[in-house]
């Protein structure tokens, strides 16, 4: 049987694009794995404290026998967040961009998970595992737009999922989610909804590709 982590950071609910792209993918990958358990963990809604990667970080390097109550509850955290990774089969990270940036929920997790030592730069814990990145941008980053180079988070996900892990690394981006809320991006509107459809047919499309390879090598 095989099982599937989902974490998800948007701070929408309703109307969310990396929510909404996620659930095909998940559906996608459900259909393809008959008895498939899903590992939710939504750090939007349930965030992990700020100070936990910290007090667990330091932790590490204080001996064992001194450490703190406070030490050893955080590193109990990091080590719960990482077993749901190492034990999952496919990794699913929705996210969003935010004020140009990477979503502090998402990156308190990555920093925790890091403080555990299977996490570690340089460890192979979880080299070659099938992971899918599904990203939404309100507006437009890509080449030629005003605000290319605008976008200080996909790239730092990826180096983390794909080199600093080694995950098998699939990425699926939505651009100008918020065109149809926004008036000024009105004219927008029709590539927007393009762009989503083809996200989600993306997701349909890898997920697929990967629950046959799954099912090929059990």
């Amino acid at each position: 049987m095989s099982t599937i982590f989902r974490l998800d950071s948007s701070i929408r609910q309703d109307g969310s694009v990396s929510r909404a792209v996620a659930d095909t993918l998940e559906s996608e990958l459900v259909a393809g794995l008959p008895g498939a358990t899903v590992v939710r963990r939504d750090v939007a809604l349930d965030p992990i404290a700020p100070d936990v990667w910290a007090t667990s970080t330091f932790a590490g390097f204080t001996p064992e026998a001194d450490r703190t109550p406070e030490q050893l509850a955080a590193q109990a955290v990091a080590t719960g967040l990482a077993d749901e990774v190492v034990d999952a089969d496919v990794i699913v990270i929705a996210t969003s961009l935010y004020n140009f940036g990477v979503s502090q929920h998402l990156k308190t997790w990555v920093d925790t998970l890091i403080s555990d030592p299977r996490f570690a730069p340089g460890t192979e814990t979880v080299k070659g595992k099938p992971a899918f990145l599904v990203v939404a941008r309100g507006g437009g980053y890509g080449p030629g737009t005003p605000r290319a180079g605008w976008d200080h988070a996909t790239d730092w996900i990826r180096r983390i999922l794909a080199d600093v892990w080694g995950l098998d690394l699939d990425v699926i981006e939505t651009e100008l989610t918020l065109a149809e809320v926004t008036p000024q991006m009105a004219e927008l509107r029709d590539l927007a909804r393009e762009q989503l459809a083809e996200s989600h047919e993306t997701a349909r499309t890898v997920g697929r590709s990967v629950t046959l390879k799954l099912r090929s090598a059990a």
